[in-house]
């Protein structure tokens, strides 16, 4: 018995259009009836909280208290760092933003870290690499690995640099993203005013 190839070829296709249509209904209806998926399926279109392309707004949250590693490792709780006023700064090595970021970070470091403690958050990188790219854009100020991801979790962070301005008690009182010298600098100055 001879099949006809064009026969076979349409029957396989409706195979696979049934298939896909029923794995999708089977989605729908588990995504509507679970509490924990993180994505919603609609004919059409597929949506994440918060877009899934912009970070969660924090400002006016506290900075959350995880631990960060330093370069030998060793855990430093962020609560080690409030006391003063803080620009937290979320970067790595192959984000085409951070690479023009990073040396206004480091001139207006210079110029008012007396004033305001400056810390990097590195989200990648190993910590060779990470020291390496920042003392290759002038970067002196403290650097940190969020190994596991804790901080970053924290506060839904999605894209990269991402600057939080953080008051003495923790604070956080702005949240930007690419930023060049002088805005960090009007930056800078409204946290003061903030924490004064």
């Amino acid at each position: 018995m001879k099949i006809a190839r064009p026969r076979l070829l349409a029957g396989s296709l409706a195979v696979a259009v049934l298939s896909i249509v029923a794995f999708a209904v089977v989605l729908a209806t588990q995504a509507s009836s679970d509490d924990d998926v993180d994505a919603r399926l609609t004919p059409g279109v597929v949506t994440f909280p918060n877009d899934g392309l912009a970070n969660a707004n924090v400002e006016g949250d506290q900075l959350p208290v995880v631990d960060l590693g330093d370069r030998d490792g060793n855990a430093i709780s962020t609560a080690s760092f409030l006391g003063q006023p803080l620009v937290v700064n979320f970067w790595y090595a192959s984000c085409p933003p951070c690479v023009k970021e990073l040396p206004d970070f480091a001139e207006v470091h210079a110029e008012m870290g007396d004033a305001v403690r400056f810390i990097g958050v590195n989200t990648q990188d190993s910590v060779e690499e990470m020291e390496r790219f920042a003392a290759d854009r002038g970067v002196t100020y403290e650097l940190y690995r969020d190994d596991f991801g804790d901080l970053v979790d924290a506060i839904r962070l999605v894209n990269t640099p991402t600057t939080l301005f953080v008051t003495p008690d923790g604070g956080i009182i702005e949240q930007t993203g690419v930023l060049d010298a002088d805005e960090l600098r009007s930056e800078i100055e409204r946290l003061l005013e903030a924490s004064a």
